[in-house]
């Protein structure tokens, strides 16, 4: 079973603007309404994915072992390189570089920019992501700023030419799992619990961004974080609004107003020394956008995600352009579900960029993260199972081979200078149509077609798969 977009409402979009007296305000140009209406004036899209790494501590596994990268590297790369991507999302594993306390050892780093360099392709470094620090730290360690600070300096040293890094990959969604969710270590449960992780952390993490603009003038610090909005007149909606720019407004030192609703939280929960940080530097702001970043909150009690009523993630991305006024990545995105939707989806996301492109943003890129399935998301990576993540341009089977796919095509196509307009429109199978029919009205404008044969979804075999699974997460 599928969904065609002429089965749904009239198309509709979100209010342009969020703001109360003495924020920044939004205003999104006349363009941008979720449909692709304005004139083609930009260059194409650059194109970019990355390799899935967060460490489980517990298990003392990363993602890049469980999904077979560390033993296919030169293989994985090889494959990337025969896309046309030039620029790609690559870790630098801290919990391996540092397996034993103040001993780096560099020698697997080495190897794998090696293999980058020899196939042209530039590494945007990511240092430190979600939970893959040492085996030995958590972010709750009085020991992790000396540590986090001693790591990124040396790296700086070590790889002086390198262009582009990320010093820490979604720190705000990573310290809510690990401060106030209790998902991952310190398994702290509660704002308190969150906000002592943010006293411990946040300083150290700008700090660094002051000694990498030091050490690497010529490079770029790519931010990274979740690209959110949540919907209704509600306080929920209101604080969580304004908890999602709480982060990088702290790095960059902007509208540090006590009052905005998040700060008093955070103030009262013993944040109150992180209004006086020291400023850091980003240089492009990341932007991760899955379909679950969108809330609805309709009653004061009442909150989920997937909203039924979101806007366009154009309109997302002039709000963060706006705010920042800095060039924006789409920093990360995927679905799970068969590879048509996921070949779909990326016409959209892509689609999307043009769109805040033709707007005036200054778009850097369109990074589909990651590049080859991930393992063991759907439990957070709490358990240690190889259960692969459906998510990848390319997909795995039972012996981790990488097979090509609908989205495989559709991603080089792009990579090569395609427009979203000149990618296919597949229709989005059960259950992944359910979870995601709230966009289905930005869509109504393309011509759609039956997906391949192996990607057509019995409806009986639909409750059998979750497009969510343990993503869902309560964000209060």
């Amino acid at each position: 079973m599928s969904i065609k977009p002429n089965s749904l409402p009239h198309s509709f979009t979100c209010s342009a603007a969020l703001s109360r007296p003495g924020w920044p305000r939004v205003l999104v140009p006349p363009a941008v309404t979720g449909r692709h209406q304005t004139a083609r004036r930009i260059a194409p899209i650059e194109i970019l994915t990355g390799f899935e790494s967060t460490y489980a501590p517990l298990h003392d596994r990363d993602v890049c072992e469980t999904n077979g990268h560390v033993d296919r590297r030169c293989a994985d790369l090889d494959l990337l390189a025969g896309t046309g991507v030039r620029r790609v999302r690559y870790p630098v594993r801290w919990h391996r570089v540092e397996e034993t306390e103040g001993k780096l050892d560099w020698r697997e780093t080495d190897e794998a920019m090696e293999c980058l360099l020899e196939r042209g392709l530039e590494p945007i470094a990511d240092l430190l992501h979600h939970t893959s620090h040492p085996g030995w730290l958590d972010f709750a360690d009085p020991r992790f700023s000396g540590a986090y600070l001693r790591y990124v300096e040396a790296f700086a040293r070590r790889y002086p030419w390198i262009e582009s890094y990320t010093l820490f990959n979604e720190p705000f969604s990573t310290l809510l799992l690990s401060g106030q969710v209790g998902a991952w270590p310190p398994y702290y449960d509660d704002l308190p619990g969150m906000i002592q992780l943010w006293n411990n952390v946040l300083p150290a993490w700008s700090e660094a961004s002051r000694i990498c603009r030091e050490l690497l003038p010529n490079a770029r610090h790519f931010h990274t974080d979740t690209c959110e909005r949540h919907d209704g007149n509600t306080e929920a909606a209101a604080l969580l609004n304004d908890r999602r720019f709480a982060v990088l407004d702290l790095l960059l030192g902007i509208d540090l107003d006590p009052d905005r609703p998040f700060f008093r939280e955070m103030i009262a929960a013993g944040g109150a020394d992180l209004l006086n940080m020291e400023p850091g530097h980003v240089d492009v702001v990341g932007l991760d956008y899955y379909a679950h970043n969108q809330w609805s909150h309709p009653k004061l009690d009442v909150d989920f995600a997937p909203t039924n009523r979101p806007c366009a993630l154009s309109e997302l991305i002039v709000e963060y352009w706006t705010r920042y006024q800095r060039p924006c990545l789409l920093g990360e995105t995927n679905i799970r579900g068969t590879a048509s939707d996921r070949a779909t989806w990326f016409k959209y996301t892509l689609e999307q960029c043009e769109i805040a492109a033709d707007a005036g943003v200054a778009m850097d890129g369109h990074c589909w993260y990651p590049f080859v399935d991930s393992c063991d998301w759907d439990s957070l990576l709490r358990r240690c199972e190889g259960h692969v993540d459906p998510v990848g341009i390319y997909s795995l089977d039972a012996q981790l081979d990488r097979q090509p796919s609908a989205i495989s095509t559709s991603f080089a196509l792009a990579a090569g200078g395609c427009r979203a307009s000149e990618l296919p429109a597949y229709e989005f199978q059960q259950p992944t149509a359910h979870w995601i029919r709230g966009w289905m009205p930005q869509m109504s404008d393309w011509e759609w077609q039956q997906p391949p044969e192996a990607d057509r979804v019995p409806e009986a075999e639909a409750e059998a798969f979750d497009p969510l699974g343990a993503l869902e997460l309560t964000p209060a």
